[in-house]
């Protein structure tokens, strides 16, 4: 078993990376994302945290298989690798579930892509992460090239992916790459906190916010203040909307939870 999957009483999928070995992403465990992403779509969970089992989170691709396979074979294989793991961010990234990473030890490579999916990314205080691909002669997987611009801005992203210089967890967090940076014996529990924070949220309005920030880069400022109009309209008719409002009105707290059943 490469990747376990869970679903808490709160609705938070416990979506954990346990191969060992620095949780290196072979076909089977880029299968095993993708049948956790899978899961956790059909489950429609309210919150997803992903973390890797050991001393790292992921340290990218599994490069001792890819080396085994002869060069007729190995990009057919690559090929297979990069379907399963994109098709398990694709999920990811449809969810209206939010998504929580805690990151320790390393993150490269396709690590560092899983790790900058997530809308919240925790950071061990002695975590590092690393681009890692053109050492190898390899180029960016799992999304990297479109989300490391995004977060950081494409000059930045260039020096990482060209140099492949390590990047420490408080320049990460100064350039925007993670969220926040916690003491290494308090990671799982400040990103837990966080997960179940976002899981007593309105499921419907974060993912119509999640798509409305990824569709920002390529919508012109017209198109997204329609876009928005549009949403809020919606959003302000649903049960989730009603329920926020009445509970605002009423000086309560909101049960997102019932109105998502009515």
């Amino acid at each position: 078993m490469r990747v376990t999957v869970g679903v808490d009483d709160a609705g938070v999928a416990h979506v954990e990376m346990c191969r060992g070995a620095g949780n290196a992403i072979d076909l089977a465990t880029a299968r095993g994302l993708l049948e956790a992403a899978r899961e956790c779509e059909a489950a429609r969970v309210r919150a997803v945290l992903l973390t890797g089992r050991g001393p790292s989170f992921c340290v990218g691709g599994d490069l001792k298989e890819f080396g085994a396979l002869p060069g007729e074979r190995l990009a057919g294989h690559l090929t297979d690798v990069t379907g399963a793991l994109h098709g398990a961010l694709r999920i990811f990234a449809r969810l209206d579930a939010p998504v929580v990473a805690a990151v320790q030890g390393a993150a490269a490579g396709a690590g560092l892509g899983l790790a900058m999916a997530a809308d919240l990314g925790f950071a061990a205080a002695d975590a590092h992460f690393t681009a890692a691909y053109t050492a190898i002669g390899y180029t960016p997987d799992a999304g990297v090239s479109w989300l490391l611009p995004r977060l950081v801005g494409p000059r930045r992203a260039l020096d990482l992916l060209l140099t492949n210089r390590r990047v420490s967890a408080a320049e990460a967090l100064e350039i925007g790459l993670v969220s926040r940076v916690v003491a290494p014996e308090r990671l799982l529990a400040e990103a837990e906190a966080a997960a179940r924070t976002l899981a007593r949220g309105a499921p419907g309005a974060c993912g119509v916010t999640r798509r409305l920030v990824a569709g920002a880069f390529s919508a012109g400022l017209d198109e997204q203040l329609d876009a928005e109009a549009g949403r809020l309209a919606a959003a302000a008719v649903s049960a989730e909307g009603q329920e926020g409002m009445a509970a605002f009105l009423g000086r309560r707290p909101p049960d997102f939870g019932r109105a998502a059943a009515r």
